[in-house]
This record gives structure tokens, C-alpha cells and sequence, in this order.
């Protein structure tokens, strides 16, 4: 079998571990293209927060170098933020984006592969599972594209495309991809989101008083408990609950793709939304997991479990590629522009597998009739900054992840086959690591799939495989009660 790559061979990579350093601004360096970082930024430069955006793209054909080359130049060249560097005052203590030159070969990172090795699927898992304890250099742009010739199950050939979370949140990576990618059926097109339409956002229009006043009752409501959380409000602490530290230790990230038709059959079938089917399918999901891991212990699963999700909630006006590509102001794309949902998992067990996703349904009703993502983002990265600083903030912000159980984001992907590297797309699998929580579930579509993408630590959630079946066969149940049919175990 071939050896995976230490980390030693992972070129401009750092452990996570590793003290953060970062170019100072020396005395009469400053100059007009210096930016500062905003908030949302900033929080990701704290210490137990440095976190990355890593997406798998898979591709139908070997990757060539200079296809790989070109996308890095179109890159920079479209998106400025890709060629700066984070600058530290010495005196102030503040942080600056500034503009420098990229060496692209300081970014492309291409390992020798053992085309006789025996799995490429644990080859391209432990690679990335490598990557999840390094960091890149601060001297440098904080991007680096990685490049795996390696067949496996799903793909003839893996890019893996790493950057720090301060450059963005996951809808800017995804249209930057998107806007420098094109259909597979024309290659002069671009693709659409699956979503790509006006974002819906928590604001339910109030038909009356009473209407009015409940949507400021739930927006109060959830803002308290997001301050609670912050301070001393915890989970249950259960297997799926990370220690302290998690943020620095090794992550598997492994994908689990469904049917889209089966998720919009319940969809129709419940008059719910797919995010509501998908959070149900989690719930039950849940339940299955954590009724396995109790009985390794042989001990019962604790009756009125607070299981709660951090979920974050785009808050831009548009999720549309187009927006990215024809808008000249990178300010009104690209940046952190997301809120906060603190999102309650109801994981008892149901004898009726529908009633998870009528709990979610329920749930989210809420949600939207609420603004808690402007509330805690405004608390989150406004309010508290200002009262207390950064630092005070950044301990906060981390706190939510610590007494909570894991964080959630649900992606639109595209409609149709994307052209990428000049190859077809077989899968689109964004995630991150770093984050101080032992559990993030990415959701995204593609084309006819839904693909659960699980950052896992390894201590937290030693078997993700075995959650990834959990969540399938929790869907499978649920189809099979949506059509009142037999359900054998799959």
C-alpha cells in the first residue's frame, strides 16, 4: 500500500499546534493598501480558533498541472483577497490584509503517488486527515490547492482546495469556485445554485400584532439562550460531546451521498422544505448513533438529552454565482457574512420515523419566524467586540462550540455537471477543521445527490462511517413510512 504523505512533506504547512506568527508592519511601512481585518475575520487569527475551509472536489479524469496552474492564476487575478498576507502591528496589536506577490508554486502542491497502492480511498482519506494538524504559513497567502492522481471509488482523480476561514465563509469559496468553473454540457456557461434566487431570510412578515410580537417573543428567546450558552448554558455531556482541545487534534472527513428524489419525496409528501427533511433525517440519524455507542457501555441513553447544533445562517441578499461574477465590488460577495442558529436536536427515540422530521418541521417554523442570525451575529460580532474586545469576544464566540455538541451548515450546490481543472465533477465536498467543536456536519447538493460531509475528531467520533450508515438508513426508514411500505434494514 502506498504511504501517505507525512507532514513533513506537506510543503508551507505548519502544525496546528505550532505557535502563529505573522509578518509585522515595521515602522513607516504603512500605506493605503493596508486593510484591516473585520471582525468576523479577526475572530479566526484567535487562539483556539484558526479554522479552515478544506473542500474535496472530485473529477472524472486525471488532473493535469497545467490546468491546475491556470485556475491559481484566474484566481488571484479575479479575487484580490487571494493574493494578500495578514500583517500584525507591533506597536497596536492590529491585523491588516496586504497586498504582495504569489509565487503559484508556493500553493500548488502536487505528492508522488504509488499508482499500485491498495486503496486509494484510504490513500486520499488519511492525506486529508493529514491535513486537518497543519496549518499554512502566515507568510505567505493563506490558500494552497492540492492535487491526488489517485483513483478512487468515486473519482478517477481528488483536488483538495485549503484555505483559512478568514478569507471568507463557505458561499464565497463556492461562487469563487463556481464563477471560475462551467458547465459540464457547455463550456461557455456558467452554473446555477440549486437555491439561486433571493436568500430566504428570517423575516416573516407579521400579518398582525400578535404575529408581530411572537416573532420579537422568538427572536428575544433564542438571543437569550445564545448568551446563556455563552456563558454557562451546556449540553448533555454524551459520546458525541468533544473535550476540551478538540480544535487541535486529527479529524477523519468522510462523505455519505443520498438521493436528492428520495429527500424531495418526503419534502412533498410532509409539505416541509428539504432542510426540514434534512434535519429530521439527522434527529434520527442521532438516535441510532448514540443508542449503538451507549450500548458499548452498556449503559441506557439519559432520558431529556440537550442536544443542540451551532448552525450557521447565510445572511446575503442574493446566493447567486451570477452575482459573484458580473458584481465589480468584491465587497458585496465575497467576506464572513453569516449569523448564528442555535438549533435543538430532539434525538429520543420514535416509533414513527416520520415524527422526526415533523419535530424539525416544527423547529425551524420558529426559526424563521424570528431574527435570531442578525440578533447573535450582532451580539456575536458587533456588541462585544466593542464592550469587551477581541480577545473577550473570540474566548465568548469559541464558548458557543464548547457547550454545544456540533456545528451544522446546509449548502446549495449546483444544478448541473460542473466542469472544473478542464474535468467533469463527480462530487463536491466542502468542510473545515480547527473548530473547536468534535462534530461538523456540512449538507451540500449536486446536481441529482445530496452529499453529508462529516468533520470528525478522532477521539469524539472514532466510527464516522458507521454515523454515515446511521444517517442513511434513517432516510431509508423514512422514505419507507412516507410510502406506508414494509422498511427492511438496509
Amino acid at each position: 500500500m502506498g504511504k501517505t504523505p507525512s507532514l513533513n512533506l506537506l510543503k508551507g504547512s505548519k502544525t496546528m499546534k505550532d505557535t502563529v506568527r505573522y509578518v509585522e508592519l515595521k515602522e513607516g511601512e504603512g500605506n493605503h493598501e493596508h486593510e484591516p481585518l473585520s471582525s468576523g475575520s479577526r475572530f479566526f487569527h484567535e487562539p483556539g480558533f484558526n479554522i479552515y475551509i478544506l473542500t474535496k472536489i472530485g473529477v472524472n479524469s486525471t488532473i493535469h498541472i497545467d490546468a491546475a496552474r491556470d485556475f491559481c492564476i484566474q484566481m488571484v487575478a479575479k479575487y484580490p483577497c487571494f493574493s494578500k498576507v495578514v500583517v500584525k502591528d507591533k506597536e497596536s496589536g492590529s491585523m491588516n490584509w496586504v497586498r504582495t506577490h504569489v509565487n503559484i508554486d508556493d500553493h500548488l502542491i502536487i505528492p508522488e503517488i504509488d499508482q499500485n497502492m491498495e486503496s486509494g480511498d484510504k490513500f486520499v482519506e488519511d492525506y486529508v486527515s493529514n491535513l486537518t494538524v497543519s496549518c499554512i504559513d502566515n507568510s505567505k497567502p493563506l490558500w494552497d490547492i492540492h492535487i491526488l492522481n489517485a483513483r478512487t471509488s468515486d473519482a478517477e482523480a481528488t483536488c483538495i482546495y485549503r484555505a483559512h476561514h478568514s478569507l471568507g465563509d463557505g458561499l464565497s469559496f463556492m461562487n469563487m469556485l463556481l464563477s471560475l468553473s462551467r458547465k459540464a454540457s457547455d463550456p461557455e456557461a456558467l452554473t446555477t445554485l440549486a437555491a439561486n434566487k433571493k436568500a430566504h431570510h428570517h423575516t416573516t412578515k407579521a400579518a398582525s400584532f400578535m404575529s408581530f410580537c411572537m416573532v420579537l417573543w422568538n427572536t428575544f428567546v433564542a438571543f437569550m439562550l445564545f448568551v446563556f450558552t455563552t456563558m454557562f448554558l451546556k449540553d448533555t455531556q454524551t459520546p458525541m460531546k468533544a473535550s476540551p482541545g478538540v480544535e487541535d487534534r486529527r479529524r477523519r472527513i468522510v462523505t455519505r451521498s443520498v438521493s436528492f428524489a428520495d429527500i424531495k419525496l418526503v419534502k412533498n409528501a410532509m409539505n416541509a422544505t428539504v432542510n426540514d427533511v434534512i434535519v429530521g433525517i439527522v434527529q434520527a440519524g442521532f438516535n441510532r448513533y448514540l443508542k449503538g455507542r451507549y450500548e458499548e457501555i452498556n449503559s441506557p441513553v439519559p432520558e431529556n438529552i440537550l442536544l443542540r447544533a451551532m448552525m450557521s445562517y447565510n445572511l446575503r441578499a442574493s446566493v447567486n454565482v451570477d452575482a459573484a461574477t458580473k458584481n465589480t465590488n468584491e465587497d458585496e460577495t465575497w467576506g464572513y457574512k453569516v449569523g448564528y442558529i442555535l438549533l435543538p436536536f430532539n434525538v429520543k427515540n420514535r416509533s414513527d420515523p416520520l415524527d422526526y422530521v415533523r419535530e424539525a418541521k416544527a423547529i425551524m417554523e420558529r426559526r424563521k419566524a424570528s431574527f435570531e442570525p442578525f440578533a447573535t451575529r450582532f451580539f456575536a460580532k458587533t456588541l462585544v467586540p466593542k464592550l469587551f474586545g477581541i480577545k473577550i469576544a473570540g474566548k465568548l464566540n469559541r464558548k458557543v462550540y464548547y457547550n454545544t455538541t456540533f456545528g451544522f451548515s446546509n449548502m446549495p450546490g449546483p444544478k448541473e455537471e460542473l466542469c472544473f481543472l478542464q474535468q467533469k465533477v463527480t462530487y463536491l465536498a466542502p468542510s473545515i477543521y480547527g473548530i473547536p467543536s468534535g462534530l461538523m456536519i456540512h449538507i451540500i447538493s449536486y446536481v441529482d445527490k445530496v452529499t453529508f460531509v462529516l468533520s470528525a475528531e478522532e477521539e469524539t467520533i472514532p466510527d464516522p462511517q458507521k454515523l454515515c450508515d446511521d444517517l442513511e438508513i434513517s432516510l431509508h426508514h423514512i422514505k419507507c413510512s412516507v410510502l406506508d411500505k414494509p422498511c427492511a434494514e438496509k
